[in-house]
């Protein structure tokens, strides 16, 4: 009869084991995002934009007026088993206005330990839905890319003013696009030649995800004009859309722009 007692008490106590283990399992969660933007480390806030002057690595005096950028396909994946978690969804960032400078994907996920990863603008899948965005159409007077330059959607557009090397303040826009060749400028009817897919992906590295994690996204504006080309307004202020040599160097100086910055739980 004790034989029989102890028995039963080791399967009891095994079942209540088995039971704290499954009331222990993570439940899914969302993961919010905080986009924020800096010159060389100093932040940029709202009353910065067009009062602020920063010095470019080519030595120019530059207001801003605008920083605008598009975020899609943000991906955790696990660092234990490889699983991968993608949403499908963007972000527009209207930095000036502080506009979705906070996005929640629409996804939920495990609590675990992931790298986390995004597109600058769009991929040419992305690009290319049929019907396109209409919510896009609308913002920021219109997102979408002319059909003589390939269509599709803008990746970031900042604008603002430098000093020229005639010490002349003008306006400056760095419109970045999927880069679009042509046989002849300015662009028109049969003149594109190729077009090349120049977002990129930006891995973030390693964050641990517990519930309702927030990370932080910074944006260093300055890298955009220095790593590794140093960008001279004074040849490189405007009309850059069509300028193919133009849209793959900023795709190359894009790779330093973006970085992980806090993590709050």
């Amino acid at each position: 009869m004790k034989k029989i007692i102890f028995a039963l008490s080791i399967f009891i106590v095994a079942i209540s084991c088995d039971t704290d283990d499954s009331n222990n399992t993570s439940e899914d969660t969302n993961v919010t995002f905080r986009f924020t933007q800096n010159w060389d480390g100093e932040n940029i806030e709202n009353s910065d934009y067009e009062n602020t002057t920063y010095v470019n690595a080519n030595g120019e005096s530059m207001t801003l007026s605008k920083v605008n950028y598009l975020i899609s396909d943000i991906t955790f994946t696990s660092t234990i088993d490889g699983t991968v978690y993608a949403a499908e969804d963007y972000n527009l960032i209207l930095a000036r206005n502080s506009q979705n400078v906070e996005f929640t994907p629409n996804i939920e996920i495990p609590e675990g330990e992931y790298t986390v990863s995004f597109t600058f603008g769009f991929d040419d899948e992305d690009n290319d839905k049929v019907g396109g965005y209409a919510d896009l159409n609308s913002v920021d007077g219109f997102w979408s890319v002319p059909a003589p330059l390939g269509a599709g959607y803008h990746f970031q557009r900042i604008e603002g003013t430098y000093v020229n090397s005639l010490s002349e303040t003008t306006s400056f826009q760095f419109h970045t696009v999927r880069a679009n060749r042509h046989s002849s400028l300015p662009p028109g009817p049969g003149t594109l030649e190729e077009l090349r897919d120049t977002s990129f992906v930006v891995n973030l590295g390693g964050v641990s995800i517990q519930n309702n994690t927030t990370i932080e996204v910074k944006a260093n504006i300055a890298e955009w004009f220095k790593n590794p080309i140093t960008w001279d307004l004074n040849t490189r202020f405007m009309v850059l859309m069509p300028n193919f040599q133009a849209q793959l160097d900023m795709n190359e100086n894009g790779a330093t722009v973006f970085s992980l910055g806090e993590v709050t739980q």
